[in-house]
């Protein structure tokens, strides 16, 4: 199922993904954020699970923000797999 995300205090404004149970794919960072940063996270995380990607990119932070684009696709993923798990 194809999910979106509306980033919060990142320059990047949308993560749009699939998730196939908890294996994440195509994942696309979306109006904004470092182009380099932004076509290397998405291939280094195609076909992890869920929990991977939150193991090695959670609690990342991009400066004084708090978090980054990184971090922000660990929330995005959690909380599409969350929200699967209700459905089914």
């Amino acid at each position: 199922m194809e999910y979106s995300y509306e980033t919060q205090n990142t320059c990047s404004k949308e993560i749009r993904f699939k998730l196939e149970g908890n294996v994440v794919k195509d994942v696309k960072f979306l109006y904004g954020g470092c182009p380099g940063n932004l076509q290397a996270v998405p291939r280094l995380v195609e076909g992890m699970t869920v929990e991977e990607i939150e193991e090695k990119l959670g609690g990342i932070q991009c400066g004084y923000r708090g978090t980054s684009c990184a971090d922000q696709l660990v929330q995005a993923v959690k909380k599409a797999y969350n929200e699967s798990k209700n459905i089914a």
